[in-house]
């Protein structure tokens, strides 16, 4: 039969022969081969007699294949529309073309299989044996992964491919929620009757589960949104609506169950929206109490409220309300109108629409439509999408070990075009959101949950990806200022300054706030950090509003504008101010004495790293202050960094020879200091000279061949180099002095 849901008219699709009693119904997927249809064509019936059925949308059987001995329990095509999976009462699993000839039998065994589902690549198959869930991929020779899931046999499976999980539900009248791995993520509560059907929502964030008399709505994680106790008997089959707003159930009563997915919520700041009907929403300001009702021609499909606006997506349309107006929004038409994604940044927002990438304005205006090859946009969701102002992150799903990294305005690849690439499968990623484009930070949790961080802008050079957190399961960067937050095992964390990595790595411990997160529970979620607040969801359900220290955020706004003498008042209030807070007084300090050599401002990291009982490095400070050149103190500062050649290329391009190469003496870094003082045929014998030296402090010989060739014959006199290398100091002297007047010179003639 066939149901139209807006007229409520039904119309008879087949009329099947008496002795055939169809069991299970799947449509031929819409989007194959990267084309979408507007309709499925096709759908596949299974029956009792052992076979099934490939009919047309029109009713006509176009072929009905003898697949099984007994009944065909459950019929699944992959969601690329090329295989069919068939699963009997015989105990067999069957793989069948898009025509129905037969592929491969992929199973047997001696007990029915009451459930197939296809994993997310359609390379492996989930089925129910019993009270045990296994995953068998279709090559040969891969180890199949088996687990006891229920104490009851499994009646329903369901695989998602968003977010690659798993969902089951049996006769112990429970349902569980697993990872492709086997893990359990989330059981529920003894029902009164056997769980008989789960079904995920396309996106992957909320799933259905139908008991007796009993239709649940679930979030991702597994808590219950809703319970309803419709009198239909027990729901048997559950499918949603391709854009996530609808379902239908097949009741034991003979009837069909509609229900509808209302009272979504959205939270920014100071206001809270709720989607009262299906195209209704209702916007309330706290501060004032004033409620505003916004009402749409279609259904609402998808909404996104940040950053001082609401984008709604309908099932034909676009809507960008501004929260400082909410009675003239901006209406654009939708390509497909099945949006499954949106994202937004400060100055423009990204939806996902019929498997593609746009990039729109707040103005309404299409500003690019970023692509690569394989790719699928209708798997991406929150974690494996980053947007900021001058950056999208896109993390592949065929290869998960490498993130591409658009240009937004352009939709062309950034830098030199070349994808991030890591050494383990990316599970989630983060854009921070604030600073300027070419000091863009990507941070990405890997599948060994360390969390990463790594600079987007890339040219040639491979960029180092450096290792700032273990055990971390979700993170998010705050909107307006770049500020991390993270859970990390039991542990929530705040990194105050991640960049702190890349100026000296000693300082991150000290830039970090940590607090016991065991009040949250196991796998809680981090949804947002906005202002001074972060909101996390715990697996039960319920949000928690955790409230982090502002000073950060105020010190992060006073090195953007390089007052940084504010800066430095602004620690020492806090020190005053907060006596019982020592541990806040020294992380600011560190956040300071990072981010002033960050910005080469020594005068501010000298102090900051006196506070912080840090000497050694302040008298290396004051040594740089005391070096004669610019370039001199320019290449020491990236040594302070841990850039060695960074600082060794820029004496050398400086003319800085002997800088150079007394850098890689005080480094012991013999070889290249020999290989540069060859290469410019100066100070071979400083360089030998300091080698002796060393070798007769800890009582050794010489023994590396290349500086027994160079240091035959040649006597070592130290009065000699002495007088050289004062040469060399005088003469950069000289030539600092000189600099100035040259560049003024420069400038006039421009």
């Amino acid at each position: 039969m066939k149901w139209n849901l807006l007229s409520g008219e039904t119309t008879q699709v087949v009329k099947l022969p008496d002795d055939i009693y169809p069991i299970d119904l799947h449509w031929f997927p819409k989007n194959v081969g990267g084309k979408r249809q507007t309709q499925a064509e096709s759908f596949v019936l299974t029956s009792s007699d052992g076979k099934f059925h490939l009919i047309s949308k029109t009713g006509r059987v176009e072929k009905s294949v003898e697949a099984h001995c007994g009944a065909v329990l459950a019929g699944r095509w992959n969601y690329e529309g090329t295989a069919l999976v068939t699963v009997g009462e015989d105990g067999q699993i069957k793989i069948w073309s898009k025509s129905g000839m037969l592929r491969s039998t992929l199973v047997q065994q001696g007990t029915p299989i009451y459930s197939v589902a296809w994993g997310p690549d359609s390379e492996k198959i989930l089925y129910a044996s019993g009270k045990q869930l296994l995953i068998k991929a279709l090559q040969p020779n891969v180890k199949v992964l088996q687990w006891k899931a229920h104490d009851g046999i499994i009646l329903k499976v369901d695989w998602n491919s968003v977010n690659d999980l798993i969902l089951s539900a049996g006769e112990d009248c429970k349902y569980k929620v697993w990872d492709s791995y086997g893990r359990l993520l989330y059981s529920s509560q003894s029902h009164e009757y056997p769980i008989t059907s789960v079904a995920w929502a396309v996106d992957g964030e909320l799933f259905a589960v139908g008991s007796f008399h009993t239709l649940r709505l679930c979030d991702k994680t597994g808590w219950s949104y809703a319970l309803e106790k419709p009198n239909t008997g027990s729901i048997f089959n559950i499918a949603w609506s391709i854009d996530g707003t609808q379902i239908a159930g097949a009741c034991g009563n003979g009837h069909v169950i509609f229900a509808h997915v209302v009272e979504q919520h959205w939270v920014w700041k100071n206001f809270g929206i709720t989607l009262t009907k299906r195209r209704t929403m209702e916007v309330r300001n706290v501060l004032n109490d004033a409620v505003d009702l916004l009402e749409f021609r279609d259904r609402v499909i998808k909404a996104s409220l940040n950053y001082g606006h609401l984008v709604v997506s309908t099932s034909l349309q676009c809507y960008i309300f501004s929260i400082k107006n909410w009675n003239t929004p901006l209406i654009f038409d939708l390509k497909e109108g099945t949006v499954s994604l949106i994202l937004q940044a400060e100055r423009h927002f990204l939806l996902v629409d019929g498997g593609r990438i746009y990039i729109y304005s707040y103005e309404g205006r299409l500003i690019s439509c970023p692509k690569f090859v394989g790719m699928n946009a209708d798997v991406l969701n929150a974690q494996t999408v980053s947007l900021s102002n001058d950056t999208l992150a896109v993390r592949d799903k065929f290869d998960e070990k490498v993130i591409y990294l658009f240009e937004p305005l352009s939709g062309k690849p950034l830098g030199d075009g070349k994808p991030l690439s890591h050494k383990t499968e990316i599970l989630e990623i983060a854009l921070d959101q604030k600073g300027l484009a070419n000091e863009r930070k990507i941070a990405f949790v890997d599948k060994n949950r360390d969390l990463h961080i790594t600079a987007v802008k890339r040219f040639g050079k491979e960029q180092k990806v450096f290792k700032i957190g273990t055990m971390v399961h979700t993170l998010a960067w705050n909107d307006t200022c770049n500020i991390l937050c993270g859970l990390q095992d039991t542990r929530f964390t705040v990194w105050y300054y991640p960049n702190a990595v890349y100026v000296d790595k000693d300082l991150l411990p000290k830039t970090l706030y940590e607090k016991d997160a065991s009040e949250f529970s196991k796998n809680p979620q981090v949804l947002s950090f906005v202002g001074c607040q972060v909101t996390i969801r715990r697996a039960d359900g319920s949000l928690i509003h955790i409230s982090v220290s502002p000073y950060p955020a105020i010190l992060h706004e006073y090195v953007s504008n390089s007052k940084w003498e504010d800066a430095i008042r602004l620690c020492r209030f806090v020190k005053t101010s907060t006596a019982d807070e020592v541990s806040q007084d020294q992380t600011l300090w560190a956040c300071l004495a990072a981010m002033a050599v960050a910005n080469k401002e020594m005068k501010t990291a000298e102090i900051a790293y006196a506070s912080i009982g840090e000497i050694d490095k302040v008298q290396y400070i004051s040594s740089i202050k005391d070096l004669p050149s610019k370039e001199s103190s320019l290449a020491h500062i990236l040594l302070f960094s841990g850039n060695v050649q960074e600082a060794e290329t820029l004496l050398l391009q400086a003319g800085l020879i002997y800088q150079a190469i007394q850098v890689n003496i005080n480094l012991y870094n013999w070889e290249r200091a020999l290989e540069l003082a060859v290469k410019h045929k100066t100070h071979v014998d400083t360089v030998l000279a300091y080698r002796q030296k060393f070798l007769d402090d800890f009582g050794r010989k010489e023994t590396n061949q290349r500086f027994l060739q160079y240091a035959e014959g040649l006597e070592v006199n130290w009065d000699k180099i002495k007088a050289k290398i004062e040469l060399e100091i005088a003469k950069e002297r000289e030539r600092a002095a000189a600099t100035p007047a040259v560049r003024g010179s420069v400038t006039i003639q421009r």
